[in-house]
């Protein structure tokens, strides 16, 4: 079961239902899916990624993507760290169902998460950390806003390659809310 709680033109986000761990066992334990993100080198049983799906599910703010028209579960994106005395939060994202791949979902499912931490929240700057060899992700922050912070050279290790790891990030300020501002509209009339 899914619930809408941020809405875009093809995906929602709604909080992480833990009995999707087969689906997330089999995304995570992909190569190719993993390649992207820190799973990479772990091996993920079933036990594992529902007691990991669980514990997210009750800790901070992670969602599934879910798709608007079938209702099936394609990724998550979340806050894995959030701190409020800075008013900064670090995101997380992936795609796992391939056939979503570079046709703007992840775009989409990351500007409504940003839109839910600058107007909901009450976040001033967002970030993420992307490895140099991933450019379809990096392409994919940069146009919906993010921009390089900066780098740790040669701090990524795959195949025998070096590959630099990439520090991004997006001001509230510099953020055109996609969900939030045009529900506030409605709401007081504009």
């Amino acid at each position: 079961m899914y619930y809408k709680k941020m809405i875009g033109k093809r995906i929602y986000l709604s909080p992480i239902d833990p009995e999707d761990y087969k689906l997330y066992t089999e995304w995570i334990n992909d190569m190719e899916v993993g390649l992207g993100i820190t799973f990479s080198r772990m091996l993920m049983s079933e036990a594992t990624e529902k007691e990991a799906l669980e514990r997210i599910s009750k800790n901070g703010y992670n969602f599934a993507v879910v798709d608007n028209e079938t209702n099936l579960t394609i990724g998550n994106v979340g806050f894995p760290a959030i701190d409020q005395v800075n008013r900064k939060g670090t995101v997380g994202i992936f795609i796992g169902d391939k056939k979503y791949w570079n046709n703007g979902y992840g775009g989409e499912a990351l500007s409504l998460l940003m839109d839910f931490g600058f107007n909901i929240l009450n976040l001033h700057s967002i970030n993420l950390v992307v490895f140099g060899f991933n450019k379809p992700a990096i392409r994919c922050y940069e146009k919906i806003g993010f921009k390089e912070a900066g780098r740790l050279r040669e701090a990524k290790i795959m195949a025998g390659e070096k590959y630099d790891e990439i520090y991004m990030d997006i001001l509230a300020s510099e953020f055109e809310s996609p969900y939030i501002k045009e529900l506030m509209d409605e709401r007081i009339g504009k």
